[in-house]
C-alpha cells in the first residue's frame, strides 16, 4: 500500500506499508477503485450462497450486499480510510461481522511533539492500552468495548482494537491508524470476540514498511 509521497526534506520516511489480511479476507481501496472491489466481493459472496438456496432471491441478496458495503466504505472514509479489510469467506456458514481500516497518514494529534510523547499520552488516556512494536516502530494498541447504540443503527455491543503507528523519519510529523472493529452478537459470545481480536493482533505483526 503506498502512501504519499513524503516532502524533500523527510525523504528516509518510508513510501508505503504491506500487511498480510487473514485467510479468506479481501481488501477495499477507498481511493481509486472502490466500485470494482466491491463488485469483486459481491461476486463472492453470492458464489458461496447454500446450494438451496432461492434463485429468485439472489438478485436481492445481491443489492442488500452491495449495500451494506456502500455503507462501510462510507464510514471508513469518515474516517479518513485509506484501504479497508474485510471477510468474504463465510464460517460455519456465517460471514464474520468484523472489519478493519488502514488510515491514511494522519497529523500528530497533539501538534508538533515527539512522537514517543504522543504515544505516553494515548496510553494514559485510554481505558486498556499498551505499547507494541510495529515492525520496529514503537506503536500503541487500544482496545475498547463500546455499548450498543441504536439510535446509530448498532443494536449489539462493539469490540474495537486500535494500533497507532508514527511513520518514522516523517516531517512534519504523520501517523497511521489501524482500526479493528467485530460486533458481539447474541450468537457468537465473549470468547469468539477474543479470538477475533487475537487474529487482528497477528495481522498487525505481518506489517512492514516498504521504501521506494
Amino acid at each position: 500500500m503506498s502512501l504519499p509521497e513524503p516532502p524533500v526534506e523527510s525523504a528516509c520516511a518510508p513510501s508505503g506499508f504491506n500487511i498480510v489480511p487473514p485467510p479468506g479476507w479481501d481488501t477495499v481501496p477507498l481511493r481509486n477503485g472502490t466500485s470494482e472491489a466491491i463488485q469483486r466481493i459481491v461476486g463472492k459472496s453470492v458464489a458461496q450462497l447454500p446450494a438451496g438456496f432461492p434463485k429468485d432471491d439472489i438478485p436481492k441478496a445481491r443489492l442488500r450486499l452491495t449495500k451494506e458495503l456502500k455503507q462501510t466504505v462510507r464510514q471508513a472514509r469518515k474516517s479518513h480510510g485509506l484501504t479497508l479489510y474485510l471477510p468474504v469467506e463465510r464460517m460455519h456458514g456465517i460471514i464474520i461481522p468484523a472489519s478493519f481500516v488502514a488510515s491514511e497518514p494522519l497529523a500528530a494529534p497533539t501538534g508538533d511533539v515527539a512522537p514517543e510523547a504522543v504515544l505516553r499520552d494515548l496510553a494514559r488516556d485510554a481505558e486498556d492500552a499498551s505499547v507494541r512494536e510495529v515492525d520496529g516502530t514503537a506503536a500503541v494498541r487500544t482496545l475498547r468495548r463500546l455499548a450498543a447504540d441504536p439510535d446509530n443503527g448498532v443494536e449489539v455491543p462493539t469490540w474495537r482494537v486500535q494500533y497507532t503507528v508514527p511513520i518514522p523519519h516523517s516531517v512534519p510529523a504523520q501517523w497511521l491508524t489501524f482500526s479493528f472493529s467485530t460486533l458481539i452478537a447474541p450468537d457468537m459470545g465473549t470468547e469468539f470476540a477474543e479470538i477475533l481480536v487475537e487474529l487482528f493482533d497477528a495481522v498487525m505483526t505481518t506489517f512492514r514498511w516498504s521504501y521506494a
